[in-house]
């Protein structure tokens, strides 16, 4: 049964939590953002819930408390209980009363995968972004696309042949050896027993290869808002793929011309081919490395796109990009994810991004009042 989103006070407290924040905090802003795109997501909430037994925690405290989360960082939920339970901010944001018990960190974690399964941080996410006054400080025009690696939550020694012939004795205690040497390991062969949609992935010449998802966002370039956002496997194209299908899913069924700045990965001439087949004009960095025979590598991007003004300042503003990636990686949490399976992660990224987004509002509502 779903809980109420009613904040109880007690006849006898003397402290009002309204008058201990005060009236310029940031979170005063985005509390009205954040309560109002949940608002918008009722229907969404009773279709998760039955209409008898005992009630829940309110999804809608669950939503907040979980932004608080990555706003400040906090690693676990027994940390993040402990935090409602002593500070007033955090209290006045979720919406307990001074005299409210705090949940139980399990009680916690049961209900926000109940969120998590339901698509509710995409719906969050869209929700907030179809707010009127969110909505004028978005472009329809300009966009960036870009991927990163998150590292999934398990450890290099769970990647087992997935025959099973290489089980060594795993000896006394969690932590026991495990030998790689000369042992050759890929994805086809091979698969973590931790989380098995994990991918064995290095992004990079030199970096080391990793237990990994790659999560991919397409940013509008006005005031670098993540509009879009997803997980999936990490591959050799998956950039490429998702970034397709993340400007179907933005677009629909409109035809209007758009631009969509990304880095030298993007320089491939399918994709080049597959964006103006789109209606969409690609300002892709150009990948300029040398081949093996020493020559210059044949960019996909032809010289009427760079003679064009706009090509320069789509170079400028997809670097913002990678604030959205910083952000969610050092302040959300999300360097090395603590959910296993792609579904989760996806919705762990997508919370994130809507968590950078609320961030950014409060200054820019301001500069643009």
């Amino acid at each position: 049964m779903r809980g109420s989103d009613e904040r109880t006070g007690s006849l006898f407290s003397y402290v009002d939590l309204e008058d201990r924040v005060r009236a310029d905090h940031p979170l005063r802003t985005i509390r009205r953002l954040a309560n109002a795109a949940l608002a918008d997501l009722s229907r969404d909430f009773e279709a998760l819930y039955t209409a008898f037994g005992r009630p829940s925690i309110a999804p809608e405290k669950l939503l907040r408390a979980m932004l608080l989360q990555a706003f400040y960082g906090i690693r676990s939920e027994r940390q993040l209980m402990e935090r409602l339970d002593f500070d007033l901010l955090f209290r006045w944001f979720v919406g307990l009363g001074m005299d409210d018990a705090v949940w139980d960190h399990s009680t916690f974690s049961k209900n926000r995968d109940r969120l998590l399964e339901g698509e509710i941080a995409a719906k969050f996410l869209t929700a907030l972004l179809a707010r009127p006054e969110v909505k004028r400080l978005l472009s329809s025009d300009h966009f960036s696309v870009d991927g990163t690696l998150i590292e999934a939550w398990a450890s290099i020694k769970s990647f087992r042949r997935k025959d099973g012939g290489d089980q060594d004795n795993d000896g006394p205690g969690r932590n026991a050896e495990r030998s790689f040497h000369k042992e050759k390991r890929s994805n086809e062969t091979h698969q973590s027993t931790t989380d098995p949609e994990a991918r064995l992935y290095k992004k990079g010449e030199g970096q080391p290869a990793k237990l990994c998802y790659m999560a991919h966002t397409l940013m509008e370039n006005r005031n670098g808002l993540a509009v879009l956002g997803g997980v999936s496997q990490a591959t050799g194209t998956a950039e490429r793929d998702q970034a397709l299908e993340l400007i179907d899913r933005h677009r629909g069924d409109r035809t209007r011309r758009i631009t969509l700045g990304a880095d030298k990965a993007y320089d491939v001439t399918d994709f080049v081919g597959e964006l103006r087949s789109r209606s969409v004009t690609p300002h892709i960095a150009i990948d300029g490395h040398l081949s093996k025979t020493g020559k210059p590598r044949k960019t996909a991007i032809d010289r009427r796109t760079l003679r064009h003004a706009g090509y320069a300042v789509s170079q400028r503003c997809r670097k913002r990009i990678e604030e959205v990636f910083g952000w969610i990686k050092a302040s959300a949490g999300l360097a090395k994810v603590k959910f296993r399976g792609r579904a989760r992660v996806d919705a762990a990224f997508k919370l994130a991004l809507a968590a950078y987004n609320l961030i950014r509002l409060p200054r820019l509502l301001e500069a643009t009042a």
